[in-house]
């Protein structure tokens, strides 16, 4: 019984902490209505075109609507050798993709949302190129998922943040 109560206290002081779910009114939501908003411009090289398709699944459709916003999106991507053996041959290689966006608002074409976002990710380089080449190519895709999970999180705090501003 005193667990029961004490859950219970926990539960009623919860809302008052100031979290809040991001996407609680789910598609009816400022967020998702934000979402919806963003046109994505497109980014130059194969790591370009996929962060392109990853941020307009992410995104979803706007529907008939004109956009309100334009996503510009500047990558850097970059692979480096880390261990290498005796004969000078590289064993393992880090990806790091890197993004810059900017979100501008295209009624005043002001810049709202400036921001960087990115991650790195481990590879082991074997005796096979076509593996390495496998390997490389997995790996640029989880990091363009992982970037992109990042900037529509950003762009889900920045709609929650103007909905509550209006």
């Amino acid at each position: 019984m005193k667990r029961f109560l004490t859950l219970s206290l926990a539960f009623l002081l919860l809302p008052g902490c100031g979290l809040h779910p991001l996407y609680a009114s789910g598609d009816g939501g400022s967020v998702a209505g934000l979402l919806r908003q963003v046109q994505v411009a497109p980014i130059p090289g194969r790591a370009g075109w996929l962060m392109y398709n990853k941020l307009k699944q992410r995104l979803g459709e706007m529907g008939d609507s004109a956009p309100a916003y334009r996503l510009d999106v500047k990558l850097d991507e970059n692979i480096i050798g880390l261990g290498i053996r005796g004969d000078r041959a590289t064993t393992r290689e880090r990806e790091t993709l890197r993004a810059r966006y900017q979100l501008v608002n295209l009624g005043t074409g002001q810049v709202v949302l400036d921001a960087t976002a990115g991650s790195d990710e481990g590879i082991d380089v074997v005796s096979s190129e076509y593996a390495t080449v496998a390997a490389e190519q997995t790996t640029q895709e989880r990091l363009a998922d992982l970037v992109a999970d990042d900037i529509v999180s950003r762009l889900g705090v920045y709609a929650t943040h103007t909905a509550r501003r209006q």
